[in-house]
Order: structure tokens, then sequence, then C-alpha cells
């Protein structure tokens, strides 16, 4: 059995130390490159030159392992293994995980006297030296340190391999050189051999062995090596297994067997070579009194039965979690503490933000209202919910099926439609009015109020769209949701609303350019359409019709936007990433993200007032799961093409988009059975959102500032007297919204102003002022009242108006009678020819007694 310590005898390998036994290596390494001269002092002395120039120090670094990505799984203690990526499939297991048996089939068959020499089995070695130097059947005659040697020498150079071509030229290096420098190659690792042997215990390096080895194609090491070919862990190897996996050992592509259409090893011929090989290797344990004689009959009648288990790489194991293990991936990749080859050979666990409390209700709401494809349309859907104070993603799902095939079918792409194309490969989608946010920011920045009035009434007359001052023009009327034509509202209800005529009015008050700005400092970027390149908002044209949402955006950098607002102002940048470790479970640089005041709290707080609307009887109140917890959130279609909602309570935001992949198809007339395409957002929403609610409750947002929600006075002026068009004008350019009436009786000319609604005064910017036009065909009710009778009927005969005698009210001393009143009152104007009643009091009213 296997030692923890060596014997002098071991040291010396049964030669008098290192000097005899470099001489003897030399005088053999010599014969067998130049039998001639074998026993010449001269070819003796050169070799132990030789090999005493040959470096003595090997550095045993970690060999290439697996990445893993991993969730924690709130149902058990142990994290959910995500998805692996690895160049070689290796899982390291410690000594007491191997079972015996697999110690003893390796070293009957490939190194019997591994406990007795001091690293290189001269024995074995000349055996094999002296039958290839004669023209035999190649023998390796390697101990097992330097075959460990071997495939640390191999490793150390496969690490550094960029492509397939300079992997086998490693491979080459290291196996099958020829002629001299292969027998130098040999040398070198006996030399190495020797030098590891005074560093490591015996078991250490053949541990070390059994991790590193290969066991065929890509399974390196011997657990992954039971669990692939026999769905076990290596502790649980039979005595069958564990020969066979000794004779794959030996020649691993060539005794693999997981390739049952092989001619020479496979199913048919019941894997003859690989079970040629195994049986060598039960007779060497019979031999060496490892294995009974009825252990031995058993497992050499038994026949080669694989059971293969392979261990899916990359994302495609990850199921409806894909997306986010691709982008995990990207940010691996990307980062410059690791990059592809740590991704793929560097042994990491990496411990991810997603919590299945939020993905697994996400993954079903995906599948139960957008379908993965549908006749006519590339239709796309992605979703993502942020954790609002740390910026970790909680969920992430998509309507397609993971395929990286370049060729993949409708319905499949390894696209991550929620990241932009540095984590994912998408270069976004118009997220359509969930941008008019960075208006809405910008005017409470500027020192506006949510409850001033502005007029929305659609036109091409907004004045005043400028960049930094330089006048841009409107080329056209903005299009308002089922051609709305606007109306005078405040900014909550442009808002709710999401009337885009508002928003216009809104912005041709504001700094475009500063617009931009406020979207390009909460680290929202565009694409460039025809090239996917990465732009800040500002580095495109700033037309007035961009804040509408046509720009090409990642969903998940609009999440984060509203979790900052949700957030009080703080934006942390999207996480995936809790911890990494190596395979020593040592703690990693995490790739660095962080969390810092964006937006002050006053304006996030009023602008979390604004949006509140929008869920509250607004646009978005379809998406509201109305179970208590508040949330804010914006609605977002950009022409008939793209839908978005986004919502957010204080500790969690979700952002989801429907839409077409490429193409225009009208998704307001195209229907699944869940109804109509741009409906389907606020279904995914409120379950993502609910379930968010669920694991992360948000409380109540602060109240709005005072003054950035104020009621704004301003001086109503009066347009009696003026043209309408004259109105209208003096009314716009005050800040008011003006409605013409239906033309009035009126003392004014034809056609010009005669009342106004409210009137002239201090009352609230943007109220909506009714103007009416005069008919020119009014009276004015004269003013009798104190007159008498006679006088007071002549007076309104004299207006053009019918005089008639009205109520009477009977009073000493009052005479003949006393005008108490008229009705219409005086003053008012009327049509002319309006009978006007004339109330009075006299002594005596006609018809009483005397």
């Amino acid at each position: 059995m296997p030692l923890g310590k060596r014997t002098a005898s071991g040291v010396l390998g049964g030669v008098l130390g290192l000097v005899g036994l470099s001489a003897v290596a030399g005088v053999l390494v010599t014969a067998t490159v130049t039998p001639a001269i074998a026993v010449s002092g001269y070819a003796a002395s050169s070799a132990i030159t030789l090999f005493d120039k040959l470096p003595s120090y090997l550095e045993v670094d970690q060999p290439m392992l697996p990445t893993t990505i991993y969730v924690d799984d709130p149902n058990s203690d142990e994290p959910y293994e995500l998805a692996s990526f690895y160049d070689q499939n290796r899982t390291p297991v410690t000594w007491d995980e191997v079972p015996q048996v697999m110690y003893d089939s390796i070293l009957s068959s490939e190194d019997p006297r591994y406990y007795e020499h001091g690293g290189v089995d001269l024995i074995g070695t000349a055996r094999a030296l002296v039958n290839n130097a004669g023209g035999g059947d190649t023998q390796g005659g390697s101990s097992i340190s330097q075959q460990y040697v071997k495939n640390v020498l191999i490793q150390e150079c496969e690490k550094d391999s960029p492509d397939q071509e300079t992997l086998l030229a490693c491979w080459t290096k290291y196996t099958t050189a020829d002629g001299a420098e292969g027998y130098e190659r040999k040398l070198q690792e006996m030399r190495y051999a020797i030098a590891i042997e005074k560093e490591y215990s015996k078991n250490d390096i053949l541990l070390g062995y059994l991790n590193i080895a290969n066991f065929g194609g890509v399974t390196y090491g011997i657990e992954a090596a039971a669990q692939y070919y026999f769905g076990v862990s290596a502790k649980d190897l039979s005595i069958v297994q564990a020969a066979t996996l000794a004779g794959i050992v030996q020649n691993p592509n060539y005794y693999r067997i997981d390739q049952p259409d092989n001619e020479v090893n496979g199913e048919a011929n019941g894997y003859e070579a690989a079970k040629d090989r195994r049986n060598y290797v039960l007779t060497r344990l019979y031999e060496d009194g490892k294995i009974t004689e009825a252990e031995y009959k058993e497992a050499h009648a038994a026949p080669v039965e694989p059971s293969i288990h392979p261990r899916e790489k990359g994302c495609s194991a990850a199921g409806g979690s894909a997306y986010f293990c691709q982008y995990v991936k990207s940010v691996i990749e990307s980062d410059p503490n690791y990059g592809p080859e740590a991704l793929r050979r560097g042994g990491l666990n990496v411990h991810t933000t997603l919590d299945l409390n939020v993905q697994l209700p996400a993954e079903q709401a995906m599948r139960d209202n957008v379908p993965a494809s549908m006749p006519g349309v590339q239709l796309g859907s992605t979703a993502v919910t942020l954790q609002a104070d740390t910026g970790r993603i909680l969920a992430m799902a998509q309507n397609t099926k993971f395929n990286e095939s370049a060729e993949a079918p409708a319905g499949e792409t390894s696209l991550v439609f929620a990241a932009d194309q540095t984590h994912g490969g998408s270069i976004g989608f118009a997220v359509g009015s969930t941008f008019k946010v960075f208006t809405l920011l910008d005017w409470l920045e500027k020192g506006h109020s949510i409850n001033e009035r502005l007029n929305g009434v659609n036109r091409q007359a907004f004045q005043g769209f400028n960049c930094d001052g330089a006048p841009i023009p409107q080329t056209s009327k903005v299009g308002n949701f089922a051609n709305d034509p606007g109306w005078t509202g405040s900014i909550s209800q442009f808002t709710a609303r999401s009337l885009n005529s508002g928003y216009f009015a809104m912005a041709s008050r504001l700094n475009l350019c500063d617009i931009f700005r406020v979207a390009d400092r909460l680290d929202v970027r565009t694409a460039d359409p025809s090239t996917g390149a990465t732009q800040k908002i500002m580095d495109r044209e700033p037309g007035p019709f961009r804040i509408l949402g046509s720009d090409n955006i990642a969903p998940m950098k609009m999440a984060s936007v509203y979790a900052t607002i949700a957030n009080n102002g703080i934006q942390c940048q999207p996480k995936a990433i809790d911890k990494i470790t190596n395979i020593d479970g040592e703690e990693l640089p995490v790739p660095e993200t962080g969390c810092e005041q964006k937006i002050a709290p006053e304006v996030a707080a009023t602008a979390a007032a604004a949006l509140s609307t929008v869920m509250n009887g607004g646009t978005g109140a379809n998406a509201n799961n109305y179970d208590g917890i508040p949330v804010i959130g914006k609605t977002g279609t950009h022409q008939e093409w793209q839908t978005s909602m986004v919502q957010a309570s204080t500790k969690a935001a979700t952002f989801v988009w429907v839409g077409n992949i490429q193409g225009e198809a009208d998704l307001f007339h195209l229907y699944t059975d869940r109804g109509v395409v741009s409906n389907l957002r606020y279904a995914v929403s409120r379950a993502i959102q609910g379930a968010a609610n669920v694991a992360y409750p948000g409380g109540q947002f602060p109240p709005a500032d005072a003054n950035l929600s104020r009621q704004i006075l301003a001086d109503l002026p009066s347009v009696i007297g003026q043209t309408v068009d004259q109105a209208k004008n003096t009314l716009w350019n005050a800040g008011f919204s003006p409605v013409v009436g239906e033309p009035v009786a009126g003392t004014q000319a034809e056609g010009l102003i005669e009342s106004q609604d409210p009137g002239a005064g201090r009352v609230a910017a943007g109220t909506t002022v009714t103007i009416r036009p005069s008919n020119g065909k009014g009276s004015t009710v004269p003013d009798v009242k104190g007159s008498s009778l006679g006088d007071a009927m002549q007076a309104i005969s004299g207006a053009g108006l019918n005089a008639q005698r009205g109520e009477c009210d009977q009073k000493k001393g009052a005479g003949a009678g006393r005008v108490t009143g008229t009705n219409p009152g005086g003053g008012e104007i009327v049509p002319q020819g309006t009978t006007v009643s004339v109330n009075y009091e006299a002594a005596k009213c006609a018809g009483d007694d005397d």
C-alpha cells in the first residue's frame, strides 16, 4: 500500500545517491544514443555533464481547472451549480477521496517499485531504453514521478496556448519527440522527478498524478473520469472500474470507452482494446497480491460497461438562467483580473447574485406569456430585476431558447437581450417613453415643479428647442398615443398619461443637451445601429424626438436608472457576482462595481412622486400588483414595434421589454392566446415584480420636495378685444393653454374676444383659459337700479332690448315705482332683442286691493 514517507533506499533508488544515479542515467542515455561508445569514459562523462546542466527545479503549479458558476439555493445550504467552463474537465480530490484499489491499480500497472525508487525506476528505464534502441516495441519506462513531471510540463505549456494547434504542439513537445531531443527530454524528466521527490512526499506525487492525468478527450483527473465514464465518484469505484481507468491512462485517447462507434475499441467488439488493457491491470493487481483470486476471476470475466455522464460545458447547462450565465461569463472574460483563460482554466468558483426566489417566477412568467417565436415576426422579450440599494442582478429571463450556433433557428439565440454588446452581444432596443425620465429629472434639477401646468396641446409650434443655446427646429408634429390631441396639464399628469406633446412642452423650456447629459451621467449608453459600437447619448445628434426614446439602449441600463430614483438618487452599478474563490477557498477580487450619489435626494423623491402616478391610475396600472408595496414606473412604446414596462419599489426594479428583434411588425395588431402582444409586458412585469416584492419588500417612498411640487402662479393677461389668433398667441407665450369656445353675443366687433375664463390676474401657471369671440350682436343691459320704473323701461328699450315689468314688492312711500333690479342683471351682455324683466317696488302694485 502507499506509504507516507520514503526509506533511505527509496531516496537512493538502489544506487549511491544523486551522483551515482546521474552517472548511471548518463550512461544509459549515452548508450541509447551512441551504442558504439557506450562504455567509453568520454560518453559517460559527457552524459553526466549534460544531466548536471539540466534544470533541476520544476514549479508545480495548479493544473487547469474548470470554472464553476453557482447560485445560492434557497432550499439548501449548498449552492446550486449553474454552469461550468473548461478546457479540461477536472475535479481535484484529496487522498481519502480515492479508494485504495485505484492507487493499487495505477502502481501495479505503471510503477510497481514506486515506493522503492527515488523518482526514477532505473530498472524500468534501462529495460525500456535498451528495448527501444534494439528496435523492439517502444516502451515508456517512466515512473509515476516522471509521468507527473511530464503532465505538469504539458499543463504549463497548455495554460498559455490560445488555440488547438498550439495545444497539440504542447502535447507533441513533451510526449512524442524523437531522436536525441527525445532522450534529452527523458533525461530532463528524470532530473525533475528526482527534484520533486525531495520536495514532496510519495503520496502527494501519486495523488497529484491522479488529479492531473488525462483520461481521454477533455476528461482529466480521477474524479472527473469516474464521473464521466461510470457516473460515480472516485471514492466509489469498483475493482473493475478502477482497473479500467488505470488502463485508460496508459494511452488515453486509444483506450477511452466513450466512442461506441470506434472500430478498434468500440461497442461492437466489447471495447476490446480497453478490455485487454484492463485485464492486464487486473493481472498485475492479482500477482502483486492486491486482490484475491476470486476478485480477479470475477473482474476479469466482466464486460466493459461504460455509463457515460458528460459534464455539460457552458451556459447551455443553465436552462432558463442561461442568459444570466452568459452575462456572468462576459463579466469574467472582460475583467482585467481574469479573462477568457481564467474562465476556462482558472478553477474559479463564482458565486452570483441571482435569487431563485425571483428568477424562477421570472422564467415562468416569460414561458406563460411570451412565445419563443411567432409567424411573421422575430419576437423577443427580456426581463431583468435589480436590487435597488446594491445593484445585484436578482433575475434575468428571456423568451428564447439559448443556442450559441450561428445557424440557430427562430426562437433560439445566444444574444443577451437585457445587456449591451460587451455583456452579451445585443445592441439594445428603443425603450420608448421610459426615456422620458431624463426630461423629468432635468426639469426638476432646473428647479421646476411637477405641479406646474403647461400647454401640451399637440402642435408644430413649440418654441425654444435648443442645445446649449443653438436652436433646433421641430420638423413635424409629435405623435401622441391614440391620436390624442393633447391638453394643458401638470407635469405629473403628463407623466401619468405619457403625453408626448406634454413632454415636448417641457423639453422646449429646457436645454436638450442637458437632458441627454442626465442620461450619460446615469451610465446610459446607446449603440450605433450600423456598427453596434457603444456611444454616449450626447454623442449623437440631439434632436427633440430623441427625448421620446428612439435610441437603442440595454434594458438593464434603464432598470438601473429607475432603481437609482427608488434608492434616493444613489446609483449602484449592476452587479452579477457576489464572491469568487479559488480551489483552496481563498477569496479573489470581484469585478469592481460601486454605488454613487447621481441624483439629489429631493429630486429623486419628487421624480418618484410623479412616476407613482403611472402605476396608480396611469398607463402602467395594469402592471401593478396592488400588494401593498408602493411602486413607481413608466411605460414605453416605440412606434408599434417595441414596448417596455419598468417599475420599482424602494428595494427592487424590474424592466420588461417585448418587441421586434428585427423588423417592424405591428405589436398592437398581433395576437397570442394571451392577448395582444403589446400588452404582454404588463403580465410579465406584474408577475416578476410581485415575486421581488415578496422577497425584497419595499417601503414608502420619501415625500416630494415642497419646492419641487409647489403650485406655480403666473400673471394671466387680458385678451378681451383681441382676435382669436392674437389671443391664443398671447396666452401661449404667457404659458397658458387657450381653448376657443363658441361665439357669444357681445359688444366687441364680431370675431374679437368678448370674454375669457378665468379673467386676468394671478392664477396657476399653465391654466386652461377659455376664450369666446363676439358675434357682434350683443347689447349691454343698462344698470337701472334705483331709477323710476318709467325711466328704466325707456333706457332698456333704448338699448335695443325688450323691457317688461317683473316682480313688484308693495312698499309704503315707494310712490309709482322704484327699480330694485333686472333679469338679466345690469352690465350683462345679451343678444339684441332679449327680454329684460324689470323688478321694482311701489306703494301699490297692480292688482292689489285698496
